[in-house]
């Protein structure tokens, strides 16, 4: 490393020269080196930088020995922050956001939700910061703009405070590809997260077993998780699963892999990607099958987790529809 970028380094002590272990450790070995020697070059004000440098470099180390601990137990229960060069602690990033897609008159729904996993009030603001979710529930606007459907949303969130509102988002049966897609792009855009969920609000989630297991892809950059399945294209239009672009699919008439819509889960990247395309992604009937036609020509990983499988439950399960 030439004395310029040096230079550059410990006078502005940022991190970003810092990308991994070897350099900062070279770094540091290089300063002691030149500071050694007594050249007449380093200033004090020069001395004190080189100090505050090496104060920085103690404090990401420690961080990255809590991260790989908290890698090792599975769970991130202290997750991710973001630190300043200053050594302090800024806002943190997030390990998950949820979205429970919900539609009108299924209020008795999302209390059951709140009474069984998601938590309210006080609850569900410690689960945010204690584990780094966010649950919120996901809904659009009515037809009828300003209608008892919207004034009862308006109400319950006024009491809950725990809702993401789509407000260019109308609700209809047909458009829910639509809504997942843009939960993803608010959510991308709202919160700094490692994840991100969409669950429907039929489904229970085990929050501590889904920490745990996200906990393990924390290295990998871009994963799409859920419980892999393919089936049959319908194109009869009076089927429940009607298909209105059933010929795309080919002869064969079967879909490609796919995460089931009950619970699903994609990574940072893969959101932000939704969020930079959401104008130009196609959306087909269902949502389950859109979000993986978007992900087929793109370097995800697909991960087939069979305890996102809500609807057979089993030990160890992650979620259970109902």
């Amino acid at each position: 490393m030439g004395s310029y970028a040096l230079y550059v380094c410990y006078n502005g002590c940022d991190l970003r020269c810092w990308s991994d272990a070897q350099s900062r450790v070279f770094l540091i070995k290089e300063l002691d080196r030149i500071t050694g020697q007594g050249q007449s070059a380093i200033s004090v004000d020069d001395t004190l930088k080189v100090i505050a440098c090496r104060e920085q470099q103690k404090k990401l180390s420690a961080l990255e020995m809590e991260l790989a601990a908290a890698k090792q137990e599975g769970f991130v229960s202290k997750h991710l922050t973001k630190t300043n060069t200053d050594g302090t602690a800024s806002r943190k990033r997030l390990l998950a956001v949820i979205g429970i897609l919900t539609r009108f008159g299924r209020k008795n729904n999302r209390d059951a939700v709140r009474k069984a996993w998601m938590s309210s009030g006080a609850a569900l603001k410690k689960l945010e910061d204690d584990k780094g979710i966010i649950i919120r529930f996901v809904i659009g606007r009515s037809p009828n703009r300003g209608d008892s459907s919207d004034k009862d949303i308006d109400n319950e969130n006024r009491q809950t405070n725990d809702f993401m509102i789509l407000e260019n988002h109308v609700e209809a049966p047909e458009e829910n590809s639509k809504k997942t897609k843009l939960f993803f792009a608010h959510a991308a855009d709202t919160w700094d997260a490692e994840f991100y969920a969409k669950v429907n609000d039929d489904v229970y989630v085990n929050i501590d077993a889904l920490g745990s297991m996200l906990g393990a892809y924390l290295d990998k950059p871009r994963v799409y998780i859920g419980c892999m399945k393919s089936g049959e294209v319908f194109s009869e239009p009076t089927h429940k699963w009607y298909e209105p672009d059933w010929w795309k699919f080919g002869d064969g008439k079967s879909y490609f892999r796919h995460a089931s819509g009950e619970m699903f889960v994609i990574s940072q990247a893969v959101a932000q990607f939704i969020s930079i395309n959401r104008a130009i992604l196609r959306t087909y009937a269902h949502d389950d099958v859109s979000v993986g036609s978007w992900f087929i020509g793109l370097d995800v990983k697909h991960i087939d987790e069979a305890k996102f499988c809500c609807s057979s439950w089993s030990s160890g399960a992650i979620c259970a529809a109902v």
